[in-house]
């Protein structure tokens, strides 16, 4: 199960949140059709094919709501799933189990969708050694469990916030008066355990940003045969700098852009204007 992502108390603090956002004063229509004390099983499916992700979110939302309701996974985050599989049921209080049914749909649908796309791209670098990574192109407060389906569908991360590593991109550039200033000034004052990167457009910076001897080099937005001269001088200049390409990588470019030699390629589409995978919650039994 990949939940070594995920902080279960920050995630249940936020689901708080997320239920009082949805629930308000109350499910109105629950409450005035749903007996209390009746009993159901809700039976989550999926309605295409992808990949899973976000069983334990969708387990903890029931939590939340209601400590009572017994959820029992049937696949786990990671499986490649198939139109009409069911993924979970959770049994108990009808009116819990609508309480979250939303919310659970919700996460677990763009979770899936996170970790379908991911696994897309990471098949278009069948055999080859680039490393595909995520972006800071999340939803608002929805950051650690998008980074947790890329992880899912078999990619990686990038920074997760702007507080793990410096990154220095064209407007820290103009700001500072140059890479080399700004290297320096950032240098001095970070810890040495951490990592500086510098996002290039160019040969003159990638000149600057060798010379003033960053951790990491982003080729930012570079055609491929700029790219793969970059890494070729990198490469006998200085081989112990890491390479990373970013810029409107897309399935049909990611392959072109790793051969030319890069470490690591940063693709913001993993998290971003991502299709949801169509899931749905069904009491009692499963429709076709």
């Amino acid at each position: 199960m990949y939940n070594y992502n995920l902080n279960m108390r920050l995630l249940e603090n936020q689901i708080r949140l997320w239920l009082d956002e949805d629930i308000g004063s109350g499910d109105i229509t629950t409450m005035t059709t749903i007996p209390l004390d009746q009993q159901s099983k809700g039976i989550l499916h999926v309605k295409e094919d992808g990949m899973l992700a976000g069983i334990p979110v969708a387990q903890a939302v029931f939590r939340v709501v209601d400590p009572a309701l017994v959820f029992i996974p049937k696949k786990e985050d990671g499986d490649f799933i198939t139109h009409g599989t069911i993924l979970a049921e959770v049994e108990g209080s009808a009116r819990s189990i609508l309480l979250g049914e939303r919310l659970a749909l919700n996460l677990l649908q763009r979770l899936s969708g996170i970790a379908t796309r991911t696994r897309e791209y990471v098949n278009a670098l069948d055999g080859l050694p680039t490393r595909l990574v995520d972006t800071r192109k999340t939803t608002p407060g929805h950051r650690m469990l998008e980074k947790y389906a890329v992880r899912v569908g078999g990619g990686h991360n990038h920074r997760f916030g702007l507080y793990d590593a410096v990154m220095i991109k064209d407007n820290h550039i103009k700001g500072a008066g140059g890479i080399r200033q700004a290297v320096q000034a950032a240098r001095s004052q970070i810890p040495h355990t951490m990592k500086i990167e510098v996002e290039v457009e160019n040969f003159v910076q990638l000149e600057e940003a060798m010379e003033a001897a960053a951790d990491i080099i982003m080729l930012d937005n570079m055609k491929p045969a700029d790219m793969k001269q970059a890494v070729r001088i990198m490469k006998e200049k200085t081989p112990h700098i890491l390479i990373e390409a970013s810029g409107s990588v897309t399935l049909d470019t990611i392959k072109t852009i790793a051969e030319t030699g890069v470490d690591v390629i940063s693709v913001g589409r993993l998290t971003y204007s991502v299709q949801a995978l169509d899931i749905s919650l069904d009491l009692n039994e499963r429709k076709a």
